[in-house]
């Protein structure tokens, strides 16, 4: 005991000499000068800090207790306690020199000091009254809280604490609205870099989070230099030998996939522009292609949907309005009918007014309606205007729509002295005016008056051999019951037709070449192609045609499907209705958050050779053939999975148009049969939404013998 009763006095006068120092180097550390022994003793803080808490949260708790035995543990806990949190204050206050600043380092700073000073009165005066002990030591608990909160924001983030509870939600960017560094780039170094080069923590004085910082740079030079790879210290920095002491990120921080890598540089090689949209990239740029994979072109919109029930007034025989793609709340509209139209109609639209964003009125005669209706519609994004007799003074009318910027007026004859009208919708970004009566000098003073657009004024075919008109498919109805006849035709007689039943191309040489009506006794998926001499090839025409198949005992859908497009539900996919190419007309079934999933009961004895899927194609809305296909076949030995197959794959954006895949069953018993359609999970780099969720629509399961 008399060792102790010694040291106690030394502990006690140490409490002061460390309270003195801290609050020399609080005032005026940062005109010391540090010598290298003490910034050792600095760098160690992180590593004694955690002793002192434990101490003093210890001693708090104790001295609240009324046994006097444990109270006087408390205070001598607390004496050892504080004289370590003098050390690692100090200790902090040497490492705060060293590329630290910043609100939360100052608040960091004060409450590990106020930390102290506690420590120190609360020890000397504990005995004065009960009220000082419990107000202080409460004090004292939550100085340590804060001040533990405040040092993690500096060495891992602000909210580190609050992160796994807060939410983890992203915001949605549309790949038109994505800006090169804000959203492809400033993600990167909030996620990898920040933690060092932030407020309170600016190692090599570079500063990252801030735009300012960034520009200026850090002591060892430019944090990009546009176009220079070379002189950008980020671009030498991660491409450093990840032990090189200088690599970044640290080999001892989660490091930047080679995706990252290929963004920074990416970006620095296209100028380090930090204001420059994604869309205002070239498409050929790498910058752009590795900007495909990160957003998706399915733009989303602050305005809420249509009401179902107007969008089924709306539609009718000479007009249809539909989602430009399946959930969202944006229309397009099509009018369809020279003879049957009405101008008066198009003030029915006036219902959907926000939510309209394509109009199509190609062929319509518009040279005497009144366009003023169009003002009414704020967010336009295109219009279809083609071969309307519309007129230059009638374009007035389409210069308030802010978000117009596809507007096509091919077939309409303007004129040179419509340049002025039209330089004025300085909104647009593709203009198209094929065989619109601009002669060569309206042209140019056109694109002098709208630099800021894509004008395409068609194409001169003079000399060019032209293609023939691809070959008319005749059929009585898509889905037959046992046969069905099939005729092929074309307009100029003397034109050879080659057609497959297998979905393959026709080509000129080993195609069969039609001669006569074809009968048909199974699914098929027809193309055909014309040839003759002097013409080059026909495009490709295509349809599908099924044989309906035997009917199931009974079925059940596993995963309900899409409530927007149920359909009847499984009834839907053995009912004999085939869907028309037109996902909202409520004979399809669309799925793509869940796989459609359908268990099937046969009749007995009737065991199917071959199971066809029909679906929808449109890959414009997102519809795209299934991901994979699964067949299983059950019976008393349980269930036996037949085939699991990734299925044919769109490479580009098509026409609407139907699908099939048809798959032979195996010659066993089997009773029932499960199929399993899982929908693309990431629509391809090609995809305008490249990276979004697709959709699968399916309308019949097909058993044929």
């Amino acid at each position: 005991m008399p060792k102790v009763s010694r040291i106690i006095p030394i502990l006690e006068n140490l409490l002061f000499f460390w309270l003195g120092l801290a609050l020399v180097l609080s005032l005026a550390g940062d005109r010391l000068e540090i010598p290298a022994l003490l910034q050792v003793l600095g760098r160690a803080h992180p590593l004694i800090l955690h002793f002192p808490i434990v101490l003093l949260l210890m001693a708090v708790g104790l001295l609240w207790l009324s046994d006097q035995r444990l109270k006087n543990a408390g205070a001598q806990i607390l004496l050892v306690g504080g004289n370590l949190t003098g050390i690692t204050v100090v200790a902090g206050l040497i490492l705060a020199t060293e590329d630290y600043d910043g609100d939360a380092l100052v608040w960091h700073q004060w409450l590990g000091l106020a930390s102290l000073t506690l420590s120190v009165l609360i020890y000397f005066f504990r005995e004065k009254s009960a009220n000082f002990l419990r107000i202080s030591t409460g004090t004292l608990a939550l100085a340590i809280i804060l001040t533990g909160h405040f040092g993690a924001n500096l060495t891992h983030g602000e909210d580190f604490l609050l992160a796994p509870i807060q939410s983890k939600e992203t915001e949605f960017v549309a790949l038109e609205d994505a800006e090169v560094f804000e959203h492809l780039v400033q993600p990167i170094l909030e996620a990898k870099c920040i933690a060092c080069h932030k407020e309170g923590k600016v190692k090599g004085e570079l500063r990252m989070d801030q735009l300012a910082g960034l520009q200026k740079g850090g002591k060892n030079g430019p944090f990009v230099v546009p176009g220079d790879m070379e002189k950008s210290l980020l671009i030498q920095r991660i491409n450093l030998p990840k032990d090189e002491k200088e690599h970044m990120p640290p080999k001892n921080k989660t490091q930047l996939t080679d995706e990252e890598i290929e963004i920074l540089e990416a970006w620095v090689a296209a100028g380090s522009s930090f204001d420059q949209k994604v869309s205002e990239l070239k498409s050929e740029e790498p910058l752009f292609q590795l900007a495909l994979n990160r957003f998706s072109n399915q733009k989303t919109y602050s305005f809420g949907p249509a009401s179902d029930s107007d969008i089924k007034k709306l539609n009718n025989f000479f007009r249809k309005v539909n989602p430009v793609f399946p959930g969202s709340p944006a229309l397009e509209v099509a009018y369809y009918g020279i003879s049957t139209f009405d101008a008066a109609s198009l003030q029915d639209l006036k219902k959907v007014n926000k939510q309209v964003v394509r109009l199509n009125l190609n062929r319509m005669p518009l040279a005497t309606v009144d366009l003023s209706f169009l003002r009414n519609f704020p967010n336009l994004e295109e219009l279809q205007l083609n071969f309307t007799g519309v007129k230059p003074e009638q374009l007035s009318n389409l210069e308030g729509l802010e978000n117009l910027r596809n507007l096509a007026l091919s077939g309409n004859e303007f004129g040179s002295s419509s340049v002025s009208a039209l330089s004025k919708l300085k909104q647009v970004r593709k203009l198209f005016l094929w065989n619109s009566g601009l002669d060569e000098k309206a042209k140019q003073e056109l694109k002098k008056g709208l630099p800021q657009a894509q004008i395409d004024f068609g194409f001169d075919g003079k000399g060019v051999i032209y293609a023939l008109n691809p070959p008319k498919i005749e059929f009585e109805k898509t889905l037959f019951q046992d046969s069905m006849e099939l005729i092929l035709s074309h307009p100029i007689s003397t034109a050879e037709i080659r057609y497959s039943l297998d979905g393959s191309e026709p080509d000129s040489i080993q195609s069969p070449i039609y001669s006569g009506p074809i009968w048909l006794k199974k699914t098929a998926q027809i193309r055909a192609k014309a040839f003759s001499t002097d013409w080059k090839g026909s495009g490709i025409t295509s349809n599908l045609v099924f044989k309906e198949g035997i009917k199931p005992q009974s079925y059940q859908l596993i995963f309900e499907p899409n409530p927007r497009y149920k359909a009847k539900g499984a009834t839907s996919l053995f009912d004999g209705i085939k869907g028309k190419t037109n996902h909202t007309s409520g004979d399809w079934l669309g799925f793509t958050d869940t796989t459609l999933e359908i268990e099937i009961f046969l009749e007995k004895n009737s065991a199917p050779k071959y199971l066809s899927l029909s679906f929808l194609l449109n890959e414009g809305a997102y519809i795209f053939p299934p991901e994979s296909v699964e067949i299983w076949t059950g019976g008393q030995a349980g269930w036996q999975k037949i085939t699991q197959t990734p299925t044919q794959v769109s490479s580009k954006l098509e026409e609407v148009r139907f699908g099939v895949l048809t798959y032979s069953l195996p010659e066993v018993s089997f009773d029932k049969l499960k199929v399993r359609l899982k929908p693309i999970s990431k629509l391809p780099a090609w995809h305008p939404g490249a990276g979004a969720k697709g959709w699968v629509f399916v309308d019949e399961i097909l058993l044929n013998l």
